[in-house]
């Protein structure tokens, strides 16, 4: 694994979160790794971002399931270097009803990459569920009118 003081800074802040999303999705084209997988070829050796492992594996640590969508034109290419950097047994498959939260990652996945995306998703949960509730105040005002 990589730098044990980023899993360790992963896993808190992850912790200081009251609700963690059920799946993180990540791209892999600079996100996971710094490259187009289609400019490669399979032998080529490829690498991570310096952060992206440990936060990895920090959020499988907490339970939260991670998954990968790219676009790329040679998923091939894509799977054997996930296979050569032993992560591909990490992404868990499939993908039902869930809310998503998005956030743009520059220059791969980081520290500063996860807290943003932690705290998008915490600001959209409770959006959520101020609407749900705004929702269930307005139907029974609908019902009870009517």
């Amino acid at each position: 694994m990589g730098d044990d003081r980023v899993k360790n800074e992963a896993m808190e802040m992850i912790s200081s979160y009251q609700v963690l999303p059920k799946l993180v999705v990540f791209d892999l084209d600079y996100t996971l790794w710094p490259f187009y997988c289609d400019c490669l070829s399979k032998n080529s050796m490829p690498s991570l971002y310096p952060h992206a492992k440990d936060i990895l594996y920090a959020l499988k640590d907490k339970g939260v399931d991670i998954a990968i969508a790219s676009r790329s034109p040679t998923p091939d290419i894509a799977n054997d270097f996930l296979e050569k950097l032993g992560i591909k047994s990490m992404f868990v498959v499939q993908v039902s009803k869930m809310g998503v939260t998005s956030i743009l990652v520059d220059d791969g996945v980081d520290l500063g990459a996860l807290r943003q995306g932690l705290s998008k998703f915490s600001q959209n949960r409770s959006l959520l569920e101020k609407n749900k509730q705004r929702w269930r105040i307005f139907s029974q005002k609908s019902t009870s009118s009517g």
